[in-house]
């Protein structure tokens, strides 16, 4: 067995490397320009139940260490994605995780019982968006810890046993808090953390960059900001008696930024600007991460996993 092979909520994965959600499409179209196999997961775009256009343009401008984004959880609805799309990621040599959106727990029940199908045996595992920051509700139900709980708790009676991440915001005084909440209310693992809510400004037009006032920033910038909160999230989780496997996401470009998450507390590892700027990174981050798992004497990463030392 390979040395950076883990295991998520249950389900094994070859490396800790996932594509994040909005990077790779509805999964597929990532194999046109590296193989899906090279990822432990793939997760796709975030499905709602109606067809969403998304914002208007510009929806990507460049930060000075990263990336502002508003695509508004543009998709072509649950119907289309179940009819059109589930079908051929069966074909993908990675496990596939599907990412869920809404504006109430309806939207979020009504897609979690069409992943819970047994037609959607390709979906490993689900996420639960709910802490989109470039949509009027996408953090409506993720900032308050009740109603996260009762979202949560709604949707795993409708996915029955397929394990579920909940997809948390760095933008909450309280992510500790509201990953308590989630897990508590049936939560397998939590993905710690979306973007963060961010502005840019052209002081010649006086305009946002972007095709809204606000959206969510990626990138290197966040990526020490995103390693405490793992730290942070998991200590909580600890102390509570709650240990659940963690998905580190923020800025991950090298398998250095990985193994920080890995030292933090992450059991995967989340990519998605890194994968704009080069996608053949995720080779390299995989096979540093072997390299540093055996320069460190040990028998595979996940006994690295929260490792950090003070």
């Amino acid at each position: 067995m390979s040395v950076v092979a883990t295991n998520l909520c249950g389900i094994p994965l070859r490396n800790p490397l996932i594509a994040a959600a909005g990077t790779a499409g509805y999964g597929a179209e990532i194999a046109d320009v590296v193989p899906a196999s090279r990822f432990g997961a793939i997760t796709t775009k975030s499905i709602t139940p109606e067809s969403r256009a998304g914002n208007p343009p510009w929806r990507v401008t460049d930060l000075p260490a990263g990336m502002l984004n508003a695509i508004g959880l543009a998709n072509l609805g649950l119907d289309r994605f179940v009819d059109e799309v589930l079908p051929g990621l069966a074909d993908l040599d990675t496990v596939l995780i599907g990412s869920i959106a809404g504006h109430c727990i309806d939207d979020y029940v009504e897609v979690a019982t069409a992943f819970g199908d047994d037609a959607a045996a390709s979906l490993r595992l689900v996420e639960l968006n709910v802490s989109c920051p470039n949509t009027a509700t996408g953090r409506l139900l993720g900032s308050d810890p009740d109603a996260l709980a009762a979202l949560v708790a709604a949707v795993r009676e409708a996915l029955g046993a397929k394990p579920m991440l909940v997809k948390l915001s760095p933008g909450d005084s309280d992510v500790a808090g509201l990953a308590i909440a989630a897990v508590r209310a049936g939560a397998d693992g939590l993905t710690v953390a979306n973007t963060y809510p961010a502005m840019s400004i052209d002081p010649e037009t006086r305009r946002s960059r972007i095709g809204r006032a606000a959206g969510g920033m990626s990138g290197p910038a966040v990526h020490p900001i995103a390693v405490k909160l793992v730290h942070d999230v998991r200590a909580r989780l600890a102390a509570e008696g709650l240990p659940v496997p963690i998905v580190g996401i923020g800025g991950v470009q090298s398998w250095s930024d990985a193994a920080e998450f890995t030292l933090a507390g992450a059991t995967a590892v989340g990519m998605g600007t890194g994968l704009f700027v080069d996608p053949g990174a995720p080779r390299r981050v995989v096979r540093g991460l072997e390299k540093w798992v055996l320069r460190q004497d040990a028998a595979g990463i996940d006994d690295l996993v929260g490792g950090f030392e003070p």
